[in-house]
């Protein structure tokens, strides 16, 4: 059997503690025997003996105590009982106060199975345990377990220490195996509560009991390509799983140990164990203890100089407290076994007995021998515990479990030594609690391995679940206008917002930069430093008017309607400002209303022109009647007039009923804000009367090509509508087509090239004339040409 001992503290007189001891025999049931769990035991006699000679801690106080071979709770309930019993018999208490036991602590069992076993039963006396091996964490819930404590860590942390080690080398991809007892069934359980906030995947989990086939399990892990192996199992079904794992050819692996096999002496020098993989360790710091080995020697020589005080071993089979292999354990094998749990066991006396000596009274004189302790008593100072031994701080917290827990993470080398290679400390005021030295790991292949269901997607490629963990995975990019999130959802595309846009196969999305002309764009101070040309020159050109006002070129251009079509031409080029700056609601109808109406009456100007230089040279002769109405009532200045009454009747209709509003186009690129002036559908109304007036004009002009050269106007007003119909063909191309910022600026220009298409083509001309040509700007000179054309017209 295992020798998982049980120290029962016997309660102390009020002058001195006796000390009884009888050494262990071995269980006939089972017939095994547990060199590491020997080793404590040694531990535990070394850590009494070390007190009861000690001048400052109890003092004149020596510590009595029985151990029991905890094999099978069938054959170990007699001693328990009789331990917690009164008069040999166990009674309900009244009160805690009432009652001195037998014992006054218990250090043990070491399996969590085993103290969950006995626990309650202790704890009706509230007879305190102290326990250094049992890690399950179902011990630390005090209203199951009030009398017990532990100076061995909980499975909670070395479970966190083992996720911590995954964590840090990037592994998702994982196994556990486990064995049947308690503190491996917690273990697993944790680990599993763990992941929950983790990206790491239980791929494969096992529990290794007598019957388990390896070769199946360890075939079960090479089919799913797991590489990290978590072995938190039992010390004897570990060893067992990894010489399996040699035996079977198993290579290339990564095997987490847990605790319990992490510091074996004798893995490390099986033949093939290094061809199996890498193996990393967990254990608690290991603390040397002074004066140890000098106390195993010693003993050693007093044992073989003893004679044997208890019986020996009976043939029947029974579990009994005789221990016929431990003679037969040298010096140098207790010295060199696992000394994983031997500073637990170490602190575990010296923590009750620093109690006892609080409880006692004592000081550097000794102890008061006028104080009864009670087990409720030791166990409420044991709960208050807080001292320092071999520089490190015993203290327990509510859960009755150690504040401070260091951890060593230890890589197998090819020395077949256990290196530590990184730490872990449970306590908060550490500013590094955890760290691993890569450098001082050989990995079997020379670099870290990769443990991953699936490779980690490309940056801006969404996951998609593949099977049922969520660490097998498709990976698929993000379109645009959309991004993944890796820490909150990497499994989804999320959209951007209205005002924001991304890339395809982007993290995260970019605000949208708003564009618009500013007044401070340079072609926009262009623009508007043309568009004031165009006002000067439209000044310059009615002053020039009006001083020749009389003369035959400003009559034959119109008269008083070159003033009108002047005027109008101003107000429509003054819209052109209105297209630059932030649009608003003010600035949307201005650009287009002031250019709709008053360009429209210059159209209407030239469409009556046009006819009436028509009606001059050939409807006079052919349609006198027609000539002389249209002469008698002005007919002119009444299609003028309808036309702009009817252009503002449009214009306030339809501007009153859907105004051009300033829109934020968030469609024609995905990243820009582009503002702009929308206007509706209903644009075409007000259009029309427009497109109707520019055809008339075509035509009219068009029905004058014949006319005499040095007085023709049509040919004039036909060349200007030439460049207007290629202006506007030319912005409802660029419009189809492009549709960023710069789309008002093509807008502006339009309206600026159609304004200056009627100074060029119909004005200067004329100012020439009235400038430099005054000859020809004579009464003769017309009379003249009308004359030539007219006898042409009749011959024919």
């Amino acid at each position: 059997t295992v020798i998982h001992g049980m120290v029962f503290f016997k309660q102390p007189p009020q002058t001195s503690a006796n000390f009884n001891y009888c050494q262990l025999k071995l269980n006939q049931v089972t017939g095994s025997f547990t060199l590491s769990s020997y080793r404590m035991f040694q531990v535990m006699r070394f850590a009494v003996q070390e007190i009861n000679n000690s001048s400052l801690i109890l003092p004149n106080v020596s510590l009595g105590y029985e151990i029991f071979d905890h094999c099978s709770d069938t054959f170990n309930f007699q001693a328990i009982l009789n331990m917690i019993s009164r008069n040999g018999s166990i009674q309900v208490l009244r009160c805690v106060n009432e009652y001195v036991s037998k014992v006054i602590a218990v250090a043990g069992p070491f399996r969590s199975m085993e103290s969950m076993t006995v626990a309650p039963l202790f704890a009706m006396n509230l007879i305190p345990m102290v326990n250094y091996g049992s890690s399950s964490s179902v011990l630390s819930d005090k209203w199951k377990y009030p009398s017990f404590l532990r100076t061995t860590a909980s499975n909670k942390d070395l479970i966190q220490l083992i996720i911590l080690i995954i964590q840090h080398f990037n592994w998702n991809w994982v196994a556990f195996v486990s064995s049947g007892d308690e503190n491996s069934q917690n273990g697993l359980q944790l680990f599993k509560s763990k992941l929950k906030d983790t990206k790491i995947c239980l791929a494969y989990a096992k529990e290794l009991n007598e019957m388990s086939d390896h070769y199946e399990i360890l075939q079960q892990l090479e089919d799913l390509s797991i590489e990290v192996i978590i072995v938190f199992a039992r010390q004897s079904s570990a060893v067992a799983f990894i010489k399996s794992a040699i035996k079977h050819n198993i290579h290339s692996k990564v095997w987490i140990a847990g605790d319990s096999w992490s510091l074996n002496k004798n893995l490390p020098r099986l033949s093939g164990i290094k061809a199996i993989g890498t193996i990393i360790g967990i254990t608690e710091t290991v603390m040397p203890l002074p004066g140890f080995k000098d106390f195993v020697y010693l003993s050693h020589t007093q044992r073989n100089n003893r004679p044997t005080t208890c019986e020996q071993t009976p043939s029947g089979r029974t579990c009994n407290q005789a221990c016929d292999l431990c003679s037969d354990v040298s010096p140098e094998e207790i010295i060199g076994e696992n000394p994983s749990y031997s500073f637990a066991t170490y602190s575990a006396i010296y923590a009750m007995a620093h109690a006892l000596h609080n409880l006692l009274l004592c000081d550097i004189k000794g102890c008061s021998d006028n104080v009864t302790v009670y087990p409720f008593m030791l166990l409420q100072e044991l709960k208050r515990s807080n001292f320092t031994i071999l520089n490190r701080h015993i203290e327990f917290d509510s859960n009755g479990d150690p504040t401070c827990t260091s951890y060593a993470i230890v890589f197998w080398n090819q020395s077949g030594q256990a290196q530590k290679v990184g730490s872990y400390e449970t306590d908060p005021a550490v500013d590094v609690p955890f760290s691993i030295n890569n450098t001082k790991i050989h990995w079997y292949a020379d670099q870290v391995p990769v443990a991953r269901c699936s490779p980690e997607c490309s940056e801006g490629f969404a996951k998609k679940k593949d099977g049922l963990h969520q660490c097998c995975f498709q990976c698929n990019v993000c379109p645009g206008m959309t991004y993944v999130n890796y820490t909150d959802n990497p499994y989804s595309c999320i959209n951007c917002r209205k005002t924001e846009w991304s890339k395809p196969g982007s993290t995260f999305c970019t605000q949208r930069s708003v564009e618009y002309i500013p007044f401070t764009d340079p072609v926009a101070i262009t623009l508007m430093f043309s568009t004031g040309v165009l006002l000067a020159l439209t000044l310059a050109i009615v002053i020039l008017f009006a001083l020749n006002y009389d003369k035959p070129v400003v009559k034959s251009a119109g008269g008083p309607m070159c003033f009108l079509l002047l005027g109008c031409l101003s107000a429509s080029s003054i819209s052109v400002f209105f297209f630059f700056g932030k649009p608003t609601v003010t600035n949307c109808v201005l650009r287009y209303f002031l250019f709709l109406l008053f360009y429209t009456v210059c159209l209407g100007c030239f469409a009556v022109r046009s006819f009436q230089i028509v009606c001059i040279f050939k409807m006079a002769t052919k349609f006198p009647k027609i000539h002389s109405w249209w002469v008698k009532h002005n007919g002119q200045w009444w299609l003028i007039a309808i036309v702009f009454v009817l252009q503002l009747l449009l214009l306030t209709t339809v501007f009153t009923a859907s105004p051009p509003t300033p829109v934020n186009d968030m469609t024609s690129y995905r990243d820009q804000i582009i503002l702009k002036c929308a206007m509706s559908r209903t644009v075409i109304m007000f259009l029309l009367l427009t497109i109707v007036l520019a055809s008339l004009c075509f035509i009219f002009s068009y029905m004058g090509k014949d006319l005499p050269k040095n007085y023709n106007e049509s040919k004039a007003i036909t060349l200007y509508l030439l460049f207007l119909i290629l202006t506007w063909i030319t912005f409802c191309t660029a419009s189809i087509l492009y549709h960023g910022k710069y789309l008002q600026l093509f807008n502006a220009m339009s309206v600026l090239s159609s304004s200056y298409s009627i100074l060029f083509c119909y004005f200067l001309p004329k100012c020439y004339i009235i400038i430099f040509q005054p000859q020809k700007n004579t009464q003769q000179h017309f009379q003249g040409i009308i004359q030539r054309y007219t006898q042409n017209i009749s011959s024919k």
